[in-house]
């Protein structure tokens, strides 16, 4: 049955990406970070995570903790990721697999409390727009349940135009607001011709605002938990809580 959840409305933004693995976590962690620096109590939300490991107090997500660390939030890691499974799949494969249902019930009442503790919302989803997340279910119907402007995180190399306007016109076609574009891992050692034009191809064909154009700077790192100040840097120029 189609998804009709629609949790609570708040101030914030929803970050996808073009793909897994393009940045999300990272530019989500600095936004956090940049914001939490001008006394904004920022409330992050991975509402799913896969290829989660094992601890004491169960499945850890570390895209989870990096953005708990990045935020400065006491919130506990059940609250900012509360469905967690252990396969680095398709939450919809992790269910058949793990034997277990995407508990959205539970994702709505973190959410709940999240928005009750905080000034400001940053949602991050898993993979692309239509990553399924449970039968019937992909990241583009839960994003319309959030109801919250979304922010495309894409990646600056060969072959991302066309998976970043498929991006676009598939939020654009689902009646979701566009907050903008984040281009990440921008190396200006290696550009070449396709590096350099991405963002004015983008921003012509898109019709999309191109907000931060982020280094890449190896002193960051998600899995480490480490946050350069490069990166804070690209972000902070934003007026994030009028991205809209």
């Amino acid at each position: 049955m189609p998804f009709k959840l629609k949790f609570p409305k708040a101030r914030g933004l929803f970050i996808t990406g073009t793909d897994t693995g393009v940045g999300k976590t990272l530019v989500t962690g600095g936004i956090a970070r940049s914001l939490s620096q001008k006394g904004v109590k920022v409330g992050v939300f991975k509402p799913v995570a896969s290829g989660c490991r094992h601890e004491r107090e169960g499945l850890v997500s570390s895209d989870a903790e990096f953005l708990a660390f990045a935020s400065d939030t006491d919130l506990s890691l059940s609250v900012i990721n509360p469905v967690t499974f252990a396969i680095p799949a398709a939450p919809v494969v992790c269910e058949e697999r793990e034997k277990r249902q995407v508990d959205f019930e539970a994702i709505a009442i973190a959410y709940r409390h999240l928005c009750k503790v905080s000034d400001f919302v940053l949602v991050e989803g898993i993979g692309g727009v239509r990553v399924p997340i449970s039968r019937d279910v992909d990241v583009l119907d839960m994003m319309k349940g959030f109801r919250l402007p979304v922010l495309v995180v894409a990646r600056p190399g060969l072959g991302t135009i066309n998976h970043t306007l498929l991006t676009i016109d598939a939020i654009r076609n689902s009646g979701l607001p566009l907050a903008g574009l984040v281009i990440n891992g921008y190396d200006t050692a290696r550009a070449g011709i396709a590096e350099e034009t991405v963002a004015d191809v983008l921003k012509e064909w898109g019709h999309i605002p191109l907000l931060a154009v982020v280094p890449w700077d190896p002193a960051s790192n998600v899995e480490q938990g480490r946050l350069s100040r490069t990166v804070i840097v690209s972000l902070e120029r934003v007026d994030w809580q009028q991205a809209r």
